[in-house]
């Protein structure tokens, strides 16, 4: 679970994807939402087949909701802090999508990522020989600013942040799914750990990939991301909202849910910010201990197979301790720290196999699922039998604890 491991494994995946995947299958025009849907994304290194067949079409996992999914992005600027990553910028600049429940289901489908953001991805984990295109020329099942879902209530609002080196793009499909059950959800690029396009055309590189493992390294980033996950939540639900549908939000009901280092900084968050509610850490080696007065706050621990107490990560039963308030510890056989992204379902459509017995699109299903109840429990006050035993309909999830 360490930072390190999606770093090697993008370039794997992508380089199996040039070989199996024309170019000119993926840059295709943008589609409307009756088209389908695309996707791109990486995995640990796959053993490919001979008889791998062509690709035409890469999608995302249709959401399970009954809504259809809007999505906008926003650039936000927090004039209160410099930038922590890079010396001379007085300010820290975010890009943040927002999913949430549409109106309508017929719009343009929201691009996956954009053109420089691809090439620059590509370049920062050494990729060479694969078309700059090959992640930006993909599509989501999100239409661009469709008119939102309005309801008495406010909808709970949950905050994404994605893995090391990782773009807002993937934990897409966990996103969409949750929106079309009705949650506003909030992904961020955590500026200068991937690389970041703004509204101006200009991409901010990836200025610290390689610094993961220098000293202190993992509680910087884990301090920033606390950061910038309140300086959202005071621009979403604060007297000023950048977003012009801000008030269909509940900010009584916030959660937040991360892979890898930002599912680590979920319990520094909700220590330092009491808005967040509840917290989910997808596979992340935690970098800061939860201190001797315990987290009091929901918290989900969702790993992988790796991820049980006898696992190499020790952080998870040493804060496991100080979680005092409701919690779970599930893992899900045959998976790895990439299984919890959109990342393994490229190449399931590909033919590809990473050598986890657990597919791609398995363990989406599955991470959607428990994610989901965890949420619905705790922000919507539902009762979720799922998370208190085995279920025989998930037999790859094991409790522990």
């Amino acid at each position: 679970m360490s930072t390190t491991v999606l770093r090697g494994s993008l370039a794997a995946a992508v380089a199996l994807l040039a070989l199996a995947a024309p170019a000119t299958a993926l840059a295709s025009a943008t589609p409307d939402a009756s088209s389908t849907a695309t996707s791109a994304s990486a995995t640990p290194a796959p053993t490919p087949t001979a008889t791998t067949p062509p690709v035409q079409a890469l999608t995302l996992p249709e959401p399970t909701g009954p809504h259809p999914v809007g999505t906008t992005a926003l650039h936000l600027v927090d004039d209160s802090r410099p930038d922590p990553w890079v010396a001379g910028q007085s300010s820290r600049q975010l890009m943040v999508s927002l999913w949430y429940p549409a109106r309508t289901s017929h719009g343009r489908r929201a691009q996956y990522m954009t053109a420089q953001e691809s090439a620059l991805l590509l370049k920062e984990h050494d990729v060479e020989g694969v078309p700059p295109e090959i992640l930006s020329g993909t599509w989501t099942n999100g239409l661009v600013d469709a008119p939102p879902l309005r309801r008495g209530r406010g909808l709970p609002l949950v905050v994404l942040s994605p893995g090391f080196t990782q773009p807002r793009s993937s934990l897409t499909a966990l996103a969409e799914d949750l929106a079309s059950r009705g949650y506003v959800v909030a992904g961020i690029d955590h500026t200068h750990e991937t690389a970041t396009t703004f509204p101006d055309g200009h991409t901010e590189t990836c200025t610290v990939c390689g610094s993961e493992g220098s000293p202190g390294f993992g509680e910087k980033s884990t301090r920033t991301r606390a950061a910038d996950v309140s300086f959202v939540l005071d621009r979403l639900t604060g007297p000023n909202p950048a977003w012009k549908h801000a008030r269909l939000i509940d900010p009584s009901r916030i959660a937040m849910a991360g892979h890898s280092i930002g599912g680590n900084s979920a319990t520094w968050t909700m220590l330092n910010d009491p808005r967040v509610r509840a917290g989910v850490n997808m596979d992340g080696t935690f970098w800061i201990p939860i201190p001797d007065r315990g987290l009091s706050r929901p918290f989900l621990l969702l790993g992988s197979q790796e991820s049980t107490p006898q696992g190499r990560d020790t952080t998870w039963p040493r804060d496991w301790r100080h979680m005092t308030g409701w919690k779970r510890w599930l893992t899900i056989d045959g998976t790895h720290h990439g299984s919890f992204t959109d990342h393994p379902l490229l190449l399931a459509q590909i033919g590809m196999n990473d050598g986890s017995p657990t597919s791609g699109s398995r363990a989406m299903e599955i991470t959607r699922r428990y994610v989901g109840a965890f949420l619905d429990l705790h922000l919507r006050k539902r009762s979720q039998p799922l998370l208190d035993r085995p279920s025989p309909r998930h037999p790859e999830v094991r409790f522990w604890r």
